[in-house]
């Protein structure tokens, strides 16, 4: 199980295939996405990533959360979350996770914030039938009808569908296919719609319906911390050539 990430929504859009053919995209933004902690089975009871997002200022945290961004050393993050992962699939704190964490044709689960659409009756919000459209229905024609007996219970239970907020809710769709991904500009393009407005955040999994496809990366796409072993061998060449430079120079 490989971590996911968070992305933000900047729009829709639609891409053409060698045969014309017009496909209707998502277009996702990852930008700056970091591992900033790690939970494990002897500390917590789990084995997750928390990965953070965006950029918050200092001065409106808290002083714990300036500390645990400080222990990371990460920037301060403006939205953070966590990935269920398993042991092997750890990735490194202060790792960048980029574009190229998913491959075209795999699939994912998004999960956002869906847009608010303020009160609605049942009918637009449950997709109620409504009532008769004659024999002696008058003005209720869009009514949801009754909610509950009489004396037994005596009562509307909890979580009947009614009228009501519509939106605003926490919504996954499964099994959306990824078109392509543009790890230098940082854009993941998903076939169809995705949760939420333009520039809300949006979750980013591999699909738990679908097997992953050839060619995933594991533990996945990211670029190494500075302080990190794997990023260590980059300035060592760069030493050894400034080293070599003033001896060419006499």
């Amino acid at each position: 199980m490989r971590s996911g990430v968070i992305a933000q929504k900047v729009g829709m859009s639609r891409v053409f295939t060698d045969e014309g053919a017009s496909i209707p995209v998502s277009v996702l933004k990852l930008e700056n996405c970091q591992v900033v902690a790690h939970k494990t089975e002897e500390k917590h009871g789990y084995t997750a990533l928390q990965i953070g997002v965006g950029n918050a200022k200092v001065k409106r945290m808290t002083r714990a959360d300036r500390g645990h961004f400080a222990v990371a050393k990460v920037e301060p993050k403006r939205k953070l979350a966590e990935f269920r992962v398993s042991t092997d699939n750890m990735i490194e704190v202060g790792a960048e996770i980029t574009a190229d964490h998913f491959v075209a044709g795999q699939y994912v689960d998004v999960t956002g914030v869906s847009i608010g659409k303020g009160f609605a009756g049942a009918m637009k919000r449950w997709n109620f039938g409504g009532l008769r459209a004659s024999h002696g229905v008058s003005v209720s024609h869009r009514a949801h009808g009754s909610t509950g007996n009489s004396q037994d219970p005596g009562k509307v239970f909890k979580g009947k569908k009614m009228a009501g907020h519509m939106g605003s809710d926490r919504v996954t769709t499964q099994n959306l296919k990824i078109v392509s991904t543009d790890p230098e500009r940082g854009l993941i393009l998903v076939h169809g719609a995705v949760p939420g407005a333009k520039g809300g955040w949006v979750f980013l999994r591999d699909a738990v319906k679908r097997k992953l496809p050839d060619g995933v990366p594991f533990p996945g796409a990211f670029k190494a911390p500075a302080g990190s072993a794997a990023a260590q061998d980059a300035p060592a060449e760069e030493a050894d050539t400034s080293a070599d430079t003033p001896a060419s120079e006499e």
